[in-house]
C-alpha cells in the first residue's frame, strides 16, 4: 500500500519535520497516512469497511476558485489518520460502498456542506451518520463550533491562519496538513462524549432522527449557476427595473472574469459593490472610486466596467417561480412556528432543533389526518411523533 507517513523521514511534504508534528502526545502517537494513488485508496477503502465508525471531514477551495471542488478528505480511526488527495486520483469510487454503508457510522462536524459537495463531486450518498455539531446543539452547548469544542474538551488550539487556506494548491503546506487532520482526529472521542450525554439526557433518539434527516435531504445546487447566483444577490430587489438589468449585465461580466481568472465571484467584486455600481452607473474612474471600488479593482477592471455600463443592459432572465402560499397555509405555518419557538425556549435549544422550517411548511401545506400520516413526513420520526404528534395534529387541523 503506497502511503506517505507524515511522521516518517520519507515524508514527501514535510521538508521541515518540526512543522508537521507538534508536542501533542495523543496526536504524535497516531500514524498519519497520505493517500494519493488508486492502489492505496482501494486498500484504504477495504480497511474502512472493517470499522464500526470513521471520522470524516473535507476541505474545498471555495474561496479561491471559480468552480470549487473537494481538494482533501480527512478520515480518522483510533490510532490512524488518513489524508486523501482527490486531485491526484482518477476516481474515488472505491469509497462509495463505505459512505453508503448503514452499518458503519460516519462522524462529521456540521455535515450539511460536506454531504452536498461529496454528492456533487463524487456522487456519494451517506448512510449512517453522527454529526457532532448537531449533537452539541441538541445538548444545548453554548459553543458548537469545532474549534471552540476542541479547545474546551481536548485543549487543542487550532491555527486560524489556515481557515482561508487554498486547498487546491500543490504541494500542500505541512502545517496545513496538520491543521486539516485535526478536524477529524478528535471526532471519535468527541462522539463518545456526546453519545453518553445524549443518552443521559434522554435525547439520543432525537439526535438520531436529525442525523437521518440530514442524509435524506442533501440538496445539490443547480448547475445553472450564473442566473441562480444573480437572483440571490442581496439588494437586487430594491433596485429599479432598469437598474436590475444593469446589475444583470454587470453580473454576467463578473462571471466571465471570474471564470477566466479562476477565482470566486466575490474576489472580483463583491455583491454589495456590484449593486452600488448598478444604482450609480459611474461614467469615469473618479466615479468608480466614489462608488467604492479599490485602486486595484479600478486598475484591473475599470475600463471594462465602464464599457459594460455604456452598453444597453440585457433583458433579465426568467425569474424562478415563487408562488405565494394560500392564506390558510401561511396561517398554519405561523402557528407552527410560534409553537416551535415556545417548545425550544422551554428546552433551551434553538428552534430548528425541534423541527426544521422545511418540515413546518410541509405540515402547513398538507396537514396530516392522523399519526400514521404524520410519520410519513421526512424529518418526523418515531421520537418526534411521540413527543410532538398531538400538538402538531391540533395545530394543523384548523
Amino acid at each position: 500500500m503506497r502511503v506517505t507517513n507524515l511522521n516518517a523521514k520519507e515524508d514527501d511534504y514535510a521538508h521541515d519535520k518540526g512543522k508537521v508534528m507538534n508536542s501533542e502526545t495523543s496526536s504524535a502517537e497516531t500514524i498519519t497516512y497520505f493517500v494519493d494513488t488508486q492502489d492505496s485508496l482501494s486498500r484504504l477503502a477495504d480497511h474502512l469497511m472493517d470499522q464500526p465508525r470513521v471520522a470524516v471531514d473535507t476541505e474545498s477551495n471555495s474561496m479561491h476558485a471559480y468552480q470549487e471542488q473537494v481538494c482533501l478528505i480527512q478520515m480518522s480511526i483510533p490510532g490512524q489518520d488518513f489524508l486523501i488527495d482527490p486531485l491526484a486520483l482518477d476516481s474515488l469510487q472505491p469509497l462509495a460502498p463505505f459512505f453508503a454503508s448503514e452499518r458503519i457510522e460516519k462522524i462529521f462536524h456540521a455535515a450539511d456542506y460536506d454531504l452536498i459537495v461529496m454528492k456533487r463531486d463524487f456522487g456519494f450518498h451517506c448512510g449512517k451518520l453522527f454529526d457532532t455539531m448537531w449533537a452539541a446543539r441538541v445538548l444545548g452547548w453554548p459553543d458548537v463550533g469545532l474549534a471552540d469544542i476542541l479547545e474546551t474538551y481536548f485543549d487543542h488550539h487550532a491555527n486560524k491562519r489556515y481557515q482561508r487556506y487554498d486547498w487546491g494548491q500543490r504541494p500542500l503546506d505541512p502545517n496545513a496538513l496538520w491543521y486539516a487532520r485535526m478536524d477529524s482526529h478528535y471526532l471519535i472521542e468527541l462522539r463518545k462524549l456526546q453519545a453518553d450525554a445524549l443518552r443521559e439526557m434522554g435525547r439520543w433518539q432525537e439526535a438520531q432522527e436529525i442525523f437521518t434527516y440530514l442524509t435524506e435531504t442533501v440538496d445539490v445546487p443547480s448547475l445553472d449557476r450564473v442566473d441562480d447566483f444573480f437572483w440571490r444577490i442581496k439588494g437586487r430587489r430594491h433596485l429599479r427595473p432598469y437598474d436590475q438589468r444593469v446589475l444583470y449585465g454587470l453580473h454576467l461580466w463578473r462571471d466571465r472574469v471570474a471564470e477566466r481568472t479562476d477565482q470566486p465571484l466575490g474576489r472580483v467584486i463583491s455583491n454589495r459593490r456590484l449593486v452600488r455600481l448598478a444604482r450609480t452607473q459611474p461614467r469615469n474612474f473618479d466615479e468608480l472610486r466614489r462608488a467604492g471600488l479599490s485602486h486595484g479593482q479600478i486598475r484591473r477592471f475599470g475600463r471594462e466596467i465602464i464599457n459594460v455600463l455604456r452598453r444597453k443592459p440585457p433583458e433579465l432572465p426568467e425569474a424562478p417561480e415563487h408562488t405565494r402560499p394560500p392564506y390558510e397555509v401561511t396561517e398554519r405555518y405561523k402557528a407552527l412556528k410560534s409553537w416551535r419557538k415556545q417548545v425550544a425556549a422551554r428546552r433551551g435549544v434553538d428552534s430548528d432543533i425541534i423541527l426544521p422550517n422545511a418540515v413546518l411548511w410541509k405540515l402547513a401545506k398538507s396537514p396530516p389526518d392522523n399519526r400514521a400520516d404524520l410519520i410519513e413526513i421526512t424529518g418526523i420520526g418515531p421520537w418526534r411523533q411521540d413527543q410532538y404528534g398531538s400538538d402538531l395534529l391540533e395545530l394543523t387541523s384548523g
